[in-house]
């Protein structure tokens, strides 16, 4: 790979030459595509910023978090804001979640609070109680599809959490009262939630 080329490519400003430059970075290392993947994130264009954004979560090395970090909070674009919420994951959970949370509870754009939920949704290290919080707040959204995530949260908690615990009974009863919400998706998702 002749990265200097690459890195011009990047730095051109044009879309059609910077994006298939940074797409190639697949079969680069970690190392390797780092500096050039950083070089994408300061660029005007937007999918160039998420795709490094996105690049930064595949090849997570410890200079890409701050720059990642900077994204999830200050970059204009949603979209970018999203995927550089998914790409902190990557670099280990615990470290990520006050981030998440924190975007969570500033921002009301679905596409953002989406990328959040079905980023930890799934993770095995994601612990029960802040999880429980992050599915409240997003059954309270006024964005369906943010509120089915949050109600498939709470049936993953009803099937992993101690059914005797804080979480496992409190994600229970929201399912229950979720039974009676307007949206059919989260009546739907609610009812599953509670076939464990």
């Amino acid at each position: 790979m002749d990265f200097d080329a690459l890195r011009e490519a990047i730095a051109s400003d044009n879309p059609g030459r910077a994006r298939p430059a940074l797409a190639s970075l697949v079969e680069a290392t970690p190392e390797q595509a780092e500096p050039l993947l950083l070089l994408g994130l300061q660029q005007n264009d937007m999918l160039l910023r998420q795709l490094s954004c996105s690049g930064l979560g595949h090849k997570p090395t410890p200079a890409g978090w701050e720059p990642l970090v900077h994204a999830l909070r200050h970059d204009p674009e949603v979209a970018v804001r999203a995927e550089a919420a998914n790409a902190l994951v990557s670099h280990g959970l615990e470290r990520a979640w006050p981030l998440l949370m924190e975007a969570f509870e500033r921002e009301h754009e679905w596409l953002l609070r989406c990328s959040v939920l079905s980023a930890v949704a799934e993770h095995p290290d994601v612990q029960a109680e802040p999880l429980l919080r992050l599915a409240q707040l997003a059954i309270a959204d006024a964005d369906g599809t943010v509120r089915v995530g949050g109600t498939e949260i709470l049936g993953r908690l009803v099937r992993e959490a101690d059914p005797t615990s804080v979480a496992g009974e409190q994600a229970r009863a929201e399912l229950r009262r979720l039974q009676q919400d307007a949206d059919h998706r989260v009546v739907g998702a609610a009812l599953n939630g509670l076939q464990h």
